[in-house]
């Protein structure tokens, strides 16, 4: 593991305006809260690779890069499927992740940061639209969306699909009347929370090393070692040997880091290294490809698997899941302008041996 500083990050229940976004948020769920208002990724670049339907916005970081002026403000989007045959085994097709970032002099934002302890003086309007470039966003997703309602032609939509949605959820009794929705959001959406952080402690987890290393070295020295070999039948070492595998090792040793914060649903380490669920499947420097501006990518952060129990998946009957998601992005974070830059995912699954899950506590 990198030496570099792991951030923990955490769910929390927040007001509406704080996850909008003039307040630069970093959140999970509902629907995005896009950085710059141009360039923003659309249908066909958020189809899910496998079965080619729409994904849902999963999570958005705000992680602004020290020092350099072009990424004052930065943001990383994730979006995933929700179809549970897409989440195959070790298979990253099902999910992407998009960067965005702006000076701190832009067409979109204020040059001082907003302020933290009060909601806007004015409301900010239902995100039919956005300023400055006007860019329709779909009703389901959130996402850009140029097709509308062909009866009202007050409802945006990114595609057949997401207009068929709502078409059978309230908008076939509400289109063309003067009846005004109490609904706001869509049952495509996860659950919405705001993306809190803190630096992991790591203080207590040496103490804890260094003791059950002393304890071993005491036991050692009281016990002599090719005398307990001699005692164990060979079929005995074995067995041990044979449980004592790599990918069991990997595991616990993932299990134990987390477990000083077992609600943690993302390890944020730029520079740093993922902590991998299993030996299997851990890509290789081939395996990450360069950013389009030549630059080699590095790891940025992962998604742990605690999220899946806040995302209510499993009552949708959407069982996606994944062991963890780990995001690699351009090292020297390239300007593209207003445009939003695809970055690389990686989907490592639990190893079909290990039956223990992560469960919620």
């Amino acid at each position: 593991m990198s030496s570099a500083e792991v951030i923990l990050g955490f769910l929390e229940e927040a007001e509406p305006w704080r996850l909008l976004s003039p307040q630069f948020p970093s959140k999970v769920g509902g629907k995005p809260a896009w950085l710059s208002q141009r360039g923003l990724p659309s249908l066909p670049g958020l189809e899910c690779e496998i079965c080619g339907l729409p994904m849902a916005f999963l999570l958005q970081v705000y992680a602004p890069v020290s020092g350099q002026d072009t990424s004052f403000h930065r943001t990383l989007f994730l979006f995933c499927c929700k179809t549970q045959d897409c989440y195959t085994y070790n298979d990253s097709r099902c999910v992407k992740v998009f960067r965005s970032q702006l000076p701190r002099r832009n067409d979109f934002y204020p040059y001082d940061p907003p302020a933290e302890d009060e909601p806007p003086s004015e409301p900010e309007p239902d995100q039919t639209a956005l300023p400055v470039s006007g860019v329709k966003l779909c009703w389901v997703c959130g996402c850009p969306g140029n097709k509308a309602c062909s009866r009202c032609h007050t409802v945006s939509y990114c595609g057949k699909h997401h207009q068929t949605l709502h078409w059978k959820h309230t908008h076939k009794r509400e289109c063309c009347s003067q009846e005004v929705s109490t609904v706001t959001t869509s049952p495509f959406l996860f659950p919405e929370f705001e993306l809190v952080t803190e630096p992991e402690e790591e203080e207590e987890e040496k103490e804890e090393e260094k003791d059950t290393k002393e304890a071993a070295e005491e036991e050692e020295g009281g016990v002599d070692c090719s005398s307990l070999a001699d005692t164990l039948a060979e079929t005995d070492l074995e067995e041990m040997a044979m449980h004592e595998t790599e990918d069991n090792k990997v595991f616990q040793r993932f299990k134990k880091r987390i477990a000083p914060e077992p609600h943690q649903v993302l390890r944020y380490s730029r520079g740093g290294s993922p902590l991998w669920v299993s030996s299997q499947h851990i890509p290789s420097d081939q395996n990450i490809p360069s950013c389009t501006c030549g630059a080699k990518r590095t790891f940025e952060f992962q998604v742990m698997p605690q999220l899946l129990n806040s995302l209510c998946v499993d009552s949708t009957g959407a069982s996606i899941d994944w062991g963890t998601l780990a995001v690699y992005t351009c090292s020297s974070s390239c300007n593209h302008g207003d445009q939003y830059s695809t970055e690389f995912i990686w989907k490592q699954d639990f190893s079909p041996d290990q039956h223990t899950k992560i469960k919620p506590t």
